[in-house]
């Protein structure tokens, strides 16, 4: 039996995950990565960083087992090592949910004041999906979509919404939802969507969430 160097080195590698997290970037990085696969250049695009920096925060989270890679021709994709690291991420905000009394400020600071969206609930989704009356929005980037999406969504990217209104059903109510409740993409579609005099709603968090629950998903491939 070890002693307390032993100890010590087994509850260092324990929080070496957490460690390699308490990084805004890489926490970035795992949240865009919850959506499915992307490319080294998508990431770096996602997170508004460098090329060299961001494949220096991938090659941290490769080291502490968070992400893996594979490559296509000339190009590196990542994706999250297993449910798990989600599963870390997502703890990890509700911790900081809970107890970090600065946070409500800063997420106003960020996805600014949703008072003014009407929200409807996974369970409140689901009954509407298997009832028809709802038509279903991924602003997500097509990517995402791609790895991933609420059975019968379109795929409409948030900067496309404007441009594709014609293509969205007349008459139904619409639920856009986006990456989790702070990404700003489904704000932003249902605040066009509203002013164009369309019924629309934001699904109360996103598309994490709702796999997380073990709903349904479909995928259409990269």
């Amino acid at each position: 039996m070890g002693g307390q160097k032993e100890k010590d080195e087994l509850f260092d590698a324990l929080v070496e995950a957490a460690r390699v997290l308490g990084n805004g970037r890489r926490a970035q990085l795992i949240d865009v990565l919850a959506q499915g696969e992307r490319s080294v250049e998508e990431l770096a695009a996602e997170i508004h960083q460098s090329m060299a920096n961001t494949s220096q925060h991938l090659q941290r989270l490769l080291r502490a087992g968070l992400a893996c890679s594979r490559r296509s021709g000339t190009r590196i994709y990542y994706s999250l090592a297993s449910p798990a690291v989600e599963r870390l991420w997502r703890s990890l905000r509700e911790t900081a949910e809970a107890h970090t009394g600065e946070l409500d400020g800063l997420v106003r600071a960020y996805v600014g004041d949703r008072a003014d969206l009407s929200t409807i609930t996974r369970d409140e989704l689901l009954l509407r999906l298997r009832q028809g009356d709802v038509v279903v929005l991924d602003v997500r980037p097509q990517p995402e979509y791609a790895a991933g999406h609420i059975p019968g969504a379109l795929s409409v990217p948030l900067p496309d919404v404007k441009s594709r209104l014609r293509e969205v059903p007349q008459g139904s109510e619409i639920v856009a939802y986006c990456r989790g409740p702070y990404c700003v993409y489904a704000d932003e579609a249902v605040r066009l969507l509203t002013g164009d005099g369309r019924r629309a709603v934001r699904l109360e968090d996103g598309f994490p969430e709702w796999k997380a629950a073990g709903l349904p998903i479909e995928h259409s491939g990269r």
